[in-house]
């Protein structure tokens, strides 16, 4: 679908729709929680800056598409605090409607309901994808065999598809995985079959310190994955558990980076979005769906890190109030705000340095420079 499109209008228009199904859902989250909790939203904007159209619907709500489309926003009634605004913007509050005088429990429902709405459209994107497309698995077949690996001195080959592990059985090659990383530097019965025949290899795994902890290794790539389709009702489930999955690597690889287990060189930003959003649109609807959904799971878990700002910051903010009593004093909101926002421009201009790094663009400038 993509295909015909010249660069670099093949990379910015995948990019421009994966935005904004993104952006679309995670307000359209915190619009619905709004309406629930009975505060009126004033404004529904996909993009920022002028609108290129608009429209007002029943309740009031001015509906706008704008032309910058790097984000959104939910606009709700009475979102400022009394103090921060003038009488005249006081006398046009709506009693019962604005967002400052709900509880904090019904403010916190609408904040949260963002991040939510991402991993909910992850969930259903995942099942429409294993409903249709097929649920991807990783048949337990041997690829490459790495050079003086622990399947190399064992005598494994590729095409050995992997039936069982000391007597547990294998189905697909995440449980080869499993199975050894939970067993380092032991000896392990391989029952094999090699061509039309079955075959029994004994293997002592090799160890590797991941995060400091050592688990075992084989020294195999996997070799083959094919599409089961599922029926309705289990690819719901297999779609939640496989959000569930994805929130746990994410939460995993961001761990890595912060305890240096793992470099921060793979921390993107914008430019490497639209990047994967042009190779991955070329591969078809269903990967630039997968990839979509992959993505909103890691918007929902951004937002919700506490940091001022953020969405996770103001349920920080709602957490102190309700043990306090009463809202925070309002310096410390306002420095909080400031240290949170200079927090994320310093997160922007190292994910953008990393995403011109791997562009290239930074080389070349070293080059015109030396």
């Amino acid at each position: 679908m993509f295909n015909a499109l010249p660069p670099p209008l093949n990379s910015a228009v995948p990019f421009v729709i994966v935005l904004g199904v993104l952006v679309f859902f995670h307000e359209l989250g915190h619009y619905l929680a709004a309406r629930w909790r009975g505060v009126h939203v004033e404004a529904f904007s996909i993009g920022f800056g002028r609108a290129l159209a608009s429209w007002t619907d029943k309740q009031g709500t001015k509906w706008k598409l704008a032309w910058i489309p790097l984000g959104g926003y939910v606009k709700l009634h009475g979102q400022e605090q009394p103090s921060d605004v003038g009488a005249d913007v006081r006398a046009l509050w709506q009693p019962g409607r604005t967002f400052h005088e709900k509880q904090v429990g019904s403010r916190a429902i609408i904040v949260a309901a963002g991040p939510i709405a991402n991993f909910v459209l992850a969930a259903v994107l995942f099942a429409l994808l294993f409903a249709t497309a097929g649920q991807p698995v990783i048949l337990p077949e041997v690829g490459d065999v790495m050079a003086n690996s622990a399947a190399a001195r064992a005598g494994l080959l590729t095409g050995d598809r992997i039936e069982a592990i000391d007597g547990a059985p294998v189905t697909r090659f995440e449980d080869i995985q499993h199975i050894i990383a939970a067993h380092p530097a032991q000896q392990l019965s391989l029952r094999i079959r090699r061509g039309e025949t079955e075959q029994t290899l004994s293997v002592t795994t090799d160890t590797r310190n991941v995060g400091g902890r050592d688990i075992g290794s084989l020294g195999v790539t996997a070799h083959t994955t094919e599409f089961h389709r599922l029926p309705v009702g289990d690819a719901v489930v297999e779609g939640v558990a496989h959000t569930w999955d994805v929130i746990a690597q994410t939460l995993a690889g961001l761990w890595a980076m912060i305890t240096g287990a793992h470099g921060a060189d793979d921390l993107g930003g914008p430019l490497r979005i639209a990047q994967l959003s042009g190779q991955v649109a070329q591969l078809g609807v269903a990967s630039l769906i997968d990839f979509i959904a992959v993505l909103s799971v890691n918007l929902g878990l951004i937002n919700l890190f506490p940091i001022p700002v953020l969405d996770g910051g103001h349920l920080l903010f709602f957490l102190a109030e309700a043990v306090r009593g009463k809202p925070l004093p309002k310096r410390a909101v306002e420095y909080g705000l400031q240290a949170g926002f200079a927090l994320l421009v310093g997160l922007f201009v190292f994910a953008t340095w990393n995403d011109l790094s791997h562009l290239g663009l930074v080389r070349w400038v070293r080059g015109l420079i030396g």
